[in-house]
């Protein structure tokens, strides 16, 4: 994919992304074939045939590797603005579908118009690890049996208002990060300064040291606030906590072997952003 990728112009795996995202969130015309006669169902299974079956006959790999996920992630966004709209007990579960989808693809787009250098499929995050799709399934699953059994617990509707807005904070936050860090953004820690490699201290990185991982952090929990889910929403607050209190310390050892004293002239100034994480204790 790396040598792929460096033989093909700037910016065509960014544009290949948001043309087949855009051909997957086409779903969103599917009620009108159902109000053609065409039912749901059938409707659906022939949208999704059709769909694989064009990626096949236009890309071949590696392009037809980052089409075919571009083009679900614009059908999980398509579906989901479909059920918000819905007015069903699942429309709150709608803006979440909106949400993970534009999340995942806005991380691939933004990395490849930001820093192409670094891109490759697994910047879309879908495979970010086990744990992560475990987490994943669990608010599914809690989402949907509580829906099930207690439905009154899913239209608080305040409630998911409140979560909509943290993660669209978390998300805006995430993106103005990565954008403002521009080449020195990467989604895997770097061990190794390159030398285009400098410290940001402008923008967002002038109000937190992390604002990428603030922003997840705020993400990832108002997306369980949205589902109203209340095992998960503590369980991911708990686990996203702790992931980033442990990524922060490894990457700031990283960040003072590359810059030393600018850098932990900057960590006095700067708080982390995340309640009661301060980051790697240096000794003096």
């Amino acid at each position: 994919m790396a040598g792929c990728a460096a033989r093909a112009p700037p910016g065509s795996e960014a544009r290949l992304s948001l043309a087949t995202f855009l051909l997957g969130a086409s779903v969103l015309a599917l009620p009108l074939l159902t109000r053609a006669g065409l039912q749901g169902r059938t409707g659906l299974a022939l949208y999704v045939t059709g769909l694989n079956a064009l990626l096949l006959l236009i890309y071949r790999p590696p392009r037809y590797q980052i089409a075919i996920r571009a083009c679900f992630l614009g059908f999980v966004f398509g579906c989901g603005v479909l059920l918000s709209f819905s007015q069903s007990s699942w429309t709150h579960f709608g803006w979440y579908m909106c949400s993970l989808s534009l999340f995942h693809y806005s991380e691939y787009l933004v990395t490849a118009v930001n820093n192409p250098k670094s891109l490759s499929l697994d910047s879309f995050l879908l495979n970010h690890s086990l744990e992560y799709t475990v987490a994943a399934l669990s608010s599914w699953i809690e989402f949907t049996l509580e829906n099930i059994f207690w439905p009154e617990l899913k239209q608080i509707t305040w409630l998911s208002i409140t979560g909509l807005l943290m993660v669209v904070f978390g998300e805006c936050l995430r993106k103005a990060a990565m954008f403002t860090a521009g080449s020195n953004f990467n989604h895997v820690v770097q061990n190794e300064k390159s030398d285009t490699h400098t410290l940001v201290t402008s923008g967002v990185y002038a109000w937190f040291r992390h604002p990428s991982y603030v922003g997840w952090f705020y993400w990832s929990i108002g997306t369980q606030v949205m589902l109203c889910n209340p095992i998960c929403g503590v369980g991911y607050a708990l686990t996203v906590w702790r992931f980033f209190r442990d990524r922060i310390e490894e990457e700031e050892i990283s960040l003072i072997h590359f810059f030393g004293e600018e850098y932990l002239e900057y960590k006095k100034r700067v708080p982390t952003g995340l309640p009661f994480i301060k980051g790697v204790k240096v000794d003096l």
